[in-house]
């Protein structure tokens, strides 16, 4: 079992500034990706971030030039630095991990915490 525990959420005006982390633990072997997704009311659950272990980053659009992921590999931890927020970014964040435990592949995800952007 993987579990993935994420905190940083919160309520923020518009223009401001959000750091989200995440942090896995358990019988982890190897993760191969850690990203972050996020899901408004009303919505279908969208990628946001990802991060592979082999060094790639990729963005949604509407995320590029606002949002950078980044990962602790040793601390087995991915971070989301959100600038320029804007009120369309609100929504439910979660965080999600791909690899492999000592016995099996794994993908887990976060409890999701919530993002406002308001003013």
């Amino acid at each position: 079992q993987v579990q993935l525990v994420e905190s940083g959420g919160g309520t923020v005006q518009p223009g401001g500034s959000l750091r989200l982390s995440c942090a896995a633990s358990g019988s982890i072997f190897s993760i191969n990706a850690m990203g972050w997704y996020r899901q408004a009311p009303g919505k279908e659950r969208e990628l946001v971030a990802v991060s592979t272990s082999g060094g790639s980053r990729n963005y949604a659009d509407s995320v590029k030039g606002r949002f950078t992921i980044s990962r602790d590999q040793a601390k087995n931890t991915v971070y989301l630095q959100m600038n320029s927020l804007k009120p369309e970014d609100t929504a439910v964040y979660y965080c999600n991990a791909e690899g492999r435990t000592w016995g099996a592949p794994f993908g887990s995800w976060g409890q999701g915490t919530q993002v406002t952007v308001s003013s």
